[in-house]
């Protein structure tokens, strides 16, 4: 079932540029596309996030699953992926964060800005990783 919402999901934001993907106006919603880690075939994904100066943050909830989404494994071997955010799109560089730096952003950012984010980290027993999407210079 999460496959074919998954699906949906990109296919609504392909199609509407990213209007009406995320249901509110405070709650911004990317797609990525990232080759696959062992077929390297893309895949696409829509992904909350949140802006911050060196680039976008977003985070790997799952939906509370015990392992990392195949999306952000899939982000953590390649150097680049695009992001489109509406219709515009952009080759950006992953940096997934590691230690206090992802301690302090989860805290003091993620679930700052929706303390809702922290039940999926409850269900899912692990540490949601995080990482921030850096524009790559032209």
């Amino acid at each position: 079932m999460a496959r074919m919402g998954n699906r949906i999901g990109v296919w609504m934001y392909r199609t509407l540029d990213g209007r009406l993907v995320s249901g509110s106006k405070d709650v911004h919603v990317l797609m990525l596309t990232t080759p696959g880690r062992r077929t390297g075939v893309p895949h696409s994904t829509c992904v909350r996030y949140l802006e911050r100066p060196d680039g976008l943050l977003v985070w790997g909830t799952g939906s509370g699953s015990r392992s990392d989404p195949d999306w952000f494994r899939n982000l953590r071997a390649v150097e680049t992926t695009d992001v489109q955010i509406g219709a515009k799109h952009q080759n950006m560089h992953p940096r997934e964060l590691t230690g206090q730096e992802r301690q302090t952003v989860w805290t003091d950012v993620i679930l700052a800005e929706d303390p809702r984010i922290g039940r999926y980290a409850t269900k899912a027993k692990r540490p949601i990783p995080v990482a921030v999407l850096e524009p790559v210079e032209s």
